[in-house]
C-alpha cells in the first residue's frame, strides 16, 4: 500500500456527512495504513429500543458547513494528540432505519491502545460538539428529540 493513498481528514474532497447509507467496510479499508498495526472502527447503528419503546427510525438533521468543519478539526486533533496515522469518520443525515448504521468513526496507529484511545475521543467530541440533531421515532407515529450522552472524563492520552 503506498503511504500517500490512506485517507487523510485535511483533504479538499472529505465528506463526513452522508444520506446514503453508510458501508462500514469500505471506510475501514480505505483507512488501512502501512505503518499502523493497531485499526480500531466504531459503528453506532440505531437501535430497536430506546426509553422502554420501539424505534421506527431516527432522523438527524444537521447544519452541514459548520458540522463538516468540526468533524474535519476533531479528526486533525486526534491526529496530533494520539500521533495517528489516520483518522476517518461519517455521519449519516436525513432518515435512518432500525438497523442501519448512522455514524462510523475509523482510527489507525501503530498500536491498538492509541488507536482506541483517539477512536474513543473522537465519537465522544461528534456526539457532543458537532451540530446535529437527533429525532428518535418511534412506532407509535410520535417522536422523541434526544439529547446527547450523559457527559464523562475521557481518559488522557
Amino acid at each position: 500500500m503506498n503511504p500517500s493513498s490512506f485517507f487523510h481528514p485535511a483533504a479538499e474532497d472529505s465528506v463526513f456527512l452522508s444520506s446514503e447509507p453508510l458501508h462500514p467496510a469500505s471506510l475501514l479499508q480505505q483507512c488501512q495504513h502501512p505503518e499502523c498495526g493497531g485499526l480500531v472502527m466504531f459503528c453506532g447503528d440505531v437501535r430497536l429500543r430506546n426509553m422502554g419503546r420501539q424505534v421506527s427510525a431516527i432522523e438527524y438533521e444537521v447544519y452541514v458547513p459548520l458540522a463538516q468543519k468540526t468533524i474535519r478539526q476533531i479528526l486533525l486533533d486526534a491526529i496530533q494528540t494520539y500521533q495517528l496515522g489516520t483518522a476517518h469518520a461519517v455521519h449519516r443525515i436525513g432518515l435512518v432505519p432500525v438497523g442501519q448504521t448512522a455514524v462510523v468513526v475509523v482510527t489507525a496507529h501503530r498500536h491498538r491502545m492509541e488507536a482506541y484511545k483517539a477512536n474513543e475521543e473522537i465519537i465522544y467530541r461528534i456526539k457532543h460538539e458537532v451540530p446535529i440533531w437527533k429525532k428518535e421515532i418511534f412506532t407509535e407515529g410520535d417522536f422523541h428529540w434526544a439529547s446527547n450522552d450523559t457527559p464523562r472524563e475521557l481518559n488522557a492520552p
